[in-house]
């Protein structure tokens, strides 16, 4: 019975070295899975939520960086046009019509952030200061509400030609008088500090967020003077 038992360890002994090498064998795969899984969900926080400490002109950026176009203000006006078609036989004008249009304009002021690299930007670490530098603005096309429009047509007999070529220079004209008054000064002064407040608002709670704190955003134009200057 001794050799029996002798017999049975031999016979055992083996199965259990070789269940050993087999588990680690099955724990290679997946510790590569696990490895691969870590270093993708390491390169994904450092591609989108990674900032480096200290930089608040990258937060910054990083609050613009997927905004190519910001709209910071819009217009709505009227625009008052008026043309006067004449038409007759061998140069002589037998018929004459006006037409007066009062039309609704808008116009959108807009901001280029594409072009909001780096160096429109300056932290002052010591007053806790970003500064910031913006393009012009960009002024959109005016769009005419000519289904809101008021006309008011003088003229003995209009013809259809007539009152559709009344109709087609009166929204030319008006379209240039809206570009034209979307130019004035005093408008454009309120789009340039709405675009001033807007970016103050789009930077600062981000940097409040990152946790910078309560710092000053400054925001001036191209051509204009720093603060205090």
């Amino acid at each position: 019975m001794a050799d029996d038992l002798k017999r049975s360890e031999r016979t055992v002994a083996p199965e259990v070295q070789q269940d050993r090498p087999l588990a680690r064998v099955q724990a290679v795969p997946w510790l590569i899975v696990i490895v691969l899984l870590a270093a993708v969900a390491w390169l994904g926080w450092r591609a989108f939520f990674y900032q480096e400490e200290g930089d608040p002109v990258g937060s910054a950026m990083l609050a613009f960086e997927k905004q190519n176009s910001l709209t910071v203000f819009s217009s709505r006006f009227e625009v008052v046009a008026e043309s006067v078609d004449r038409r007759g036989v061998l140069n002589i004008d037998l018929l004459e019509s006006r037409q007066a249009a009062i039309i609704p304009a808008t116009v959108e002021y807009r901001l280029d952030l594409s072009t909001m690299d780096r160096d429109r930007f300056a932290w002052d670490a010591g007053s806790e200061t970003l500064s910031v530098v913006l393009p012009a603005l960009r002024i959109s096309r005016p769009n005419l509400d000519e289904a809101a429009q008021k006309t008011f047509t003088e003229g003995t007999y209009v013809s259809r030609d007539a009152s559709a070529d009344l109709a087609r220079n009166n929204s030319q004209q008006a379209e240039r008088k809206a570009a034209a008054f979307a130019k004035n000064p005093e408008v454009l002064a309120l789009a340039r500090q709405a675009a001033k407040d807007a970016v103050r608002q789009n930077l600062a709670i981000p940097l409040q967020i990152a946790g910078y704190g309560d710092v000053t955003v400054a925001v001036r134009f191209d051509g204009e003077a720093p603060p205090g200057n």
